[in-house]
C-alpha cells in the first residue's frame, strides 16, 4: 500500500549528484512531491530530503539503488509518524483587503503567522507548519485577494536519538570489511566482487 516516505541522503557535496538522483527517480516514473538539500551536522556532509508516495518495497529498492552512487554515504527511508518535519511558507496579499475585511492580529495568533514585509499594495505572512496546516491558512486568505503563495520542501528529523553522525564515527571505528560482508560474494576463484 502506498504512503508518504521521507527519504534522508547524506552525501559528499558534487556536481552533478542531484540530476543523477533525480534519474533514478524518473526511470521508475516516480514523481518527487519535495526536494530539500542543505549542509548537515557533520562538516562537508551533505543532506537530501526527498517525500515520495510509495510502497515500502519501492522505497527500500530505491534506497539501495541511491547507495550505489559513489558519492552517497547513507540513504534512510522513514514514515511520518517516525521524523518530526515542517514546511514553511509565504502568503502575499493585498494591504488594502487585508486590513478592511479581517482583523490581522487574530488571524496571525490562530495560525501562528506573522507579517514579514508590510506594503501599501501588499502584505506578506509567513508560517512553518505542515502541509495540512499551510493549506489552511490558503484558504482563509483567498476570499480575500491572496496575490501569491509559496511553500518549502519538507524539512525532517529523525526521531530516533542518534544522528547521522555518531553513526558516522562508529562506521569508523568499525574494522574493516565488517560492513561490506552482506554485499560481497566470492566468485569461483575466491575474488570478491561487490554488488
Amino acid at each position: 500500500m502506498k504512503q508518504e516516505y521521507t527519504i534522508t541522503v547524506y552525501t559528499e557535496n558534487q556536481i552533478g549528484l542531484l540530476n543523477r538522483i533525480a534519474i533514478i527517480f524518473s526511470r521508475r516514473k516516480i514523481n518527487i512531491e519535495s526536494l530539500n538539500t542543505s549542509p548537515s551536522e557533520a562538516e562537508g556532509i551533505h543532506r537530501f530530503t526527498i517525500v515520495i508516495n510509495e510502497t515500502e518495497e519501492v522505497v527500500r529498492k530505491l534506497c539501495r539503488q541511491i547507495e550505489k552512487q559513489v558519492e552517497i554515504l547513507k540513504a534512510y527511508y522513514n514514515t511520518n509518524e517516525e521524523i518530526i518535519w515542517q514546511e514553511m511558507a509565504l502568503y502575499k496579499v493585498s494591504t488594502d483587503e487585508i486590513a478592511e475585511k479581517v482583523k490581522v492580529e487574530r488571524l496571525l495568533r490562530e495560525y501562528g503567522a506573522r507579517a514579514v514585509v508590510i506594503r501599501k499594495d501588499y502584505t506578506v505572512f509567513e508560517t512553518t507548519g505542515q502541509r495540512e496546516e499551510t493549506d489552511k491558512l490558503v484558504e482563509v486568505l483567498e476570499p480575500y485577494g491572496l496575490i501569491e503563495f509559496v511553500r518549502s520542501a519538507r524539512v525532517a528529523i529523525i526521531k530516533d536519538s542518534k544522528g547521522f553522525h555518531e553513526k558516522l564515527k562508529e562506521f569508523e571505528l568499525t574494522e574493516p570489511g565488517e560492513e561490506l560482508i552482506e554485499n560481497e560474494f566470492l566468485g569461483q576463484q575466491g575474488e570478491v566482487f561487490t554488488m
